[in-house]
């Protein structure tokens, strides 16, 4: 029985590990050919390690075994000229392009980094994500849909954890994803091209599974550990969950990308358990 992508084309970045390859290969198993985009290389603001050119060929491995094509590129959402390029390479080679997911991110949170930390989650996280959706433009028609990546933190008031350097630039940087999302959202509309946004909770890859955040949410100890941590990352959520799994918000994007939402736009999806309900007092709705 043919997915419900088949024949269409989907444009991914940070497609190396974490959530892109589980959207890659999510996509692919329904019948998408991807696509796919990475930076392969370490920044200097970021803490933990990031993806390799191992773990981008074992996505391109992934998605081969469903019988699907795929095309990978090494660039950086930064450079536009890096993107493009790799962008009208993929539809040269696989004919057309249907669905984009503006996926790649980072999130620097070493208070050591200062602003450049700052600058450089807004530069990957914002305009990463801009840059990714405008390349992408001039290939898409009637029909296509945009999937950017936020993050709970796009709903929290202005403030709230941030901490500081990367972890301001980050919180920023997808609080703006959410208003780009809703206003390209009713630009695009006449077009019937449709934009969405995915906002995640602690999602279980390796941009939460790192010493560096393990510091942040157990400041109290000197060295951290992944046990330590888990009950911060389960209490932000209402539902009795410590961690998403990254397959958990492909099946967000999925939803997006094909055509049972077909009609859908401008719309800001959590995927986050529960976190960002109000409170609520003596069992009433807050």
């Amino acid at each position: 029985m043919a997915g419900s992508l088949q024949g269409r084309v989907a444009f991914i970045t940070g497609a190396a590990r974490g959530q892109g390859r589980a959207h890659a290969v999510r996509l692919a198993r329904e019948g998408a050919d991807v696509i796919a985009v990475d930076i392969c290389a370490q920044m200097e603001s970021v803490d933990y390690p990031m993806a390799t050119e191992a773990d981008f060929a074992e996505t391109a491995r992934l998605v081969e075994a469903l019988d699907r094509r795929v095309v990978t590129r090494v660039a950086d959402v930064r450079d536009r000229t890096q993107l493009a390029a790799a962008v009208d390479a993929g539809v040269a080679e696989l004919g057309r392009l249907d669905v984009v997911v503006a996926n790649a991110g980072i999130s620097p949170l070493g208070a050591g980094r200062g602003s450049r930390a700052w600058f450089d989650a807004v530069s990957v996280d914002l305009v990463g994500v801009v840059n990714t959706v405008e390349v992408a433009f001039g290939h898409l028609s009637a029909g296509a849909s945009i999937i950017c990546t936020g993050s709970m933190a796009a709903m929290m008031p202005a403030g709230v954890g941030s901490g500081g350097g990367g972890a301001a630039g980050y919180a920023f940087a997808k609080r703006e994803v959410a208003r780009f999302v809703h206003d390209l959202a009713a630009e695009l509309a006449p077009r019937s091209i449709r934009v969405n946004a995915v906002h995640p909770g602690n999602t279980d890859t390796p941009m939460l599974q790192n010493d560096m955040m393990y510091r942040m949410f157990r400041p109290d100890l000197e060295n951290p550990t992944r046990a330590d941590a888990e009950p911060g990352f389960a209490s932000m959520h209402k539902m009795p969950v410590t961690t998403l799994d990254a397959d958990d918000i492909s099946e967000a994007v999925l939803f997006l990308a094909s055509d049972a939402s077909r009609y859908v736009t401008g719309l800001q999806l959590k995927v986050e358990a529960g976190a960002l309900l109000p409170m609520t007092t003596a069992g009433a709705p807050g």
